[in-house]
């Protein structure tokens, strides 16, 4: 059976309804391709996705996603879906230190990438000014570190106290931005996946610290709206609909068998689907016509934790806060919303806010309640008013696999997204994109499939989103 009637271009099949699909499907079905995108679960978005609050009828994530504003490709893709007007910008971040006061970083007015943030930096006094000062001087000598300079591969941790941190700078400064950003602990992240960290986003560019944050749950964000750009280009978006496997050898892709048995033949596919799950979804003897996928076992993962509060409340009216030092790294506000009580019947207003937890290895070993009530603890230090607020509803939602974790020689792992086999590509934020495993990465590889998907039918073309341009002393700096 034919997975499309009367094309007028290759119709691709894309595996898998998360970013790094719906990356390839919008950059393919721009340029004319027949696109049938296969998604298992009720919704697009993949591991950026929702689940649907019983008490308030509403959305809500399992984890909050916010991207960069060196985070490109992301950028264009919001623009290319019409998505990018559901964004918010902060432009500021708010620390609060172990005191329990504010520490706003933002840019400086006048000072030109890299010395944009040297006044905030020098301003979070929660740190010795020893402390600030060795910290802006191993940021520098992180700029300027390559992997070469790295041959036994060290961890970020012990780097930074070979460079002057001490412990205390490392837990209030480099952790949060670190762990937040990788899922990963200081002493399990390589140092060449924090310099792109460090480089792109707080030295490269004015702009590239700066939050974009959803301002609807992604349920929304990646539901409608996006569904029917997707329609009116032509995808055909297949969701809970499993793929059993994809049938092949050597020559190609044969076809593709659905979890109803039903059978499509495509002129090239696209498997988007975490690292986890492409072995169970690639048959014998195309399995045996890809040797890169057989280092993709040894990628371990890192989980995130999302507890979700819901006070009688506000606690305070800021969009989100940084909490260095504690469990609890990162709040997002969310404002009110309408509950329902107990017996279900009268809605009262509440107030919901998230806290986000990277490399929640700790959390998986406390119980839940515990763990809400450490969270609400710390929420407590800082805003005096959680704990005269009634809370209405908690949840904790941890994501096992949420990531791979970018320790040494991992990048090494990563297949590229045109494989051994010709007209089969891989896209995902597992792939080689340069990034680590964040929804920029995700992106770069659905549009860098595409690419050479491109090629593969003689029609090659620069997808890729520039970064964002360095200014001549940044470039000189860095």
């Amino acid at each position: 059976m034919s997975g499309a009637e009367n094309t007028s271009g290759p119709h691709i099949g894309i595996v898998g309804g998360g970013l790094a699909g719906l990356a390839a499907a919008v950059a393919l079905a721009e340029r004319g391709f027949e696109i049938t995108l296969f998604e298992a679960r009720r919704q697009l978005g993949g591991r950026t996705g929702s689940f649907r609050d019983t008490a308030s009828d509403a959305w809500v994530d399992h984890c909050q996603h916010v991207s960069l504003g060196c985070c490109t490709n992301l950028a264009d893709f919001c623009r290319r879906t019409g998505l990018a007007e559901l964004l918010r910008q902060d432009k500021t971040l708010h620390f609060f230190g172990p005191d329990g006061r504010q520490y706003d970083v933002g840019a400086g007015r006048l000072l030109p990438a890299p010395m944009h943030l040297l006044p905030a930096l020098l301003r979070l006094k929660y740190l010795s000014l020893r402390e600030r000062i060795g910290i802006i001087r191993a940021m520098r000598k992180l700029a300027r570190t390559s992997a070469e300079d790295d041959p036994q591969g060290l961890t970020i941790g012990p780097w930074l106290r070979a460079h002057g941190q001490s412990e205390r700078a490392i837990e209030l400064f480099w952790t949060p931005v670190i762990v937040s950003a990788l899922s990963e602990t200081l002493e399990r992240a390589a140092v060449p996946p924090v310099r792109k960290v460090f480089v792109d986003a707080f030295l490269g560019d004015r702009r590239g610290f700066e939050l974009q944050v959803p301002r609807v749950p992604l349920g929304e964000f990646y539901g409608e709206r996006l569904e029917r750009w997707l329609a009116q280009h032509g995808v055909l978006v297949r969701l809970e609909c499993p793929i059993k496997q994809i049938c092949g050898d050597a020559g190609g892709v044969k076809e593709v068998e659905l979890g109803s048995d039903e059978r499509l033949q495509f002129d090239a596919v696209v498997v988007a689907v975490p690292w986890r799950r492409v072995g169970e979804l690639i048959g014998e003897p195309l399995r045996r016509a890809l040797p890169e996928l057989g280092m993709i076992d040894q990628f371990e993962s890192a989980p995130i934790s999302a507890v979700h509060l819901w006070f009688d409340r506000a606690i305070t009216d800021l969009p989100h806060a940084v909490l260095p030092g504690r469990l609890s790294q990162w709040v997002f506000n969310h404002g009110a919303q309408r509950q329902a009580n107990a017996l279900n019947e009268v809605q009262e207003q509440s107030y919901y806010y998230q806290v986000v937890i990277s490399a929640s290895r700790e959390v998986e070993a406390q119980p839940r309640d515990e763990v809400i009530a450490r969270v609400r603890e710390e929420l407590a230090e800082v805003w005096p008013a959680v704990s005269q607020a009634k809370l209405l509803q908690a949840r904790l939602i941890t994501q096992q696999h949420s990531v791979f974790s970018p320790l040494p020689g991992s990048e090494r792992l990563r297949p590229k997204q045109q494989s051994s086999v010709s007209n089969l590509f891989l896209a995902g934020d597992w792939t080689a994109t340069g990034w680590p495993a964040t929804m920029e990465g995700a992106v770069r590889s659905g549009y860098l499939a595409a690419e050479v998907l491109l090629s593969r039918f003689g029609r090659p073309e620069r997808i890729l989103a520039n970064d964002l341009r360095r200014p001549w002393l940044a470039r000189w700096l860095i």
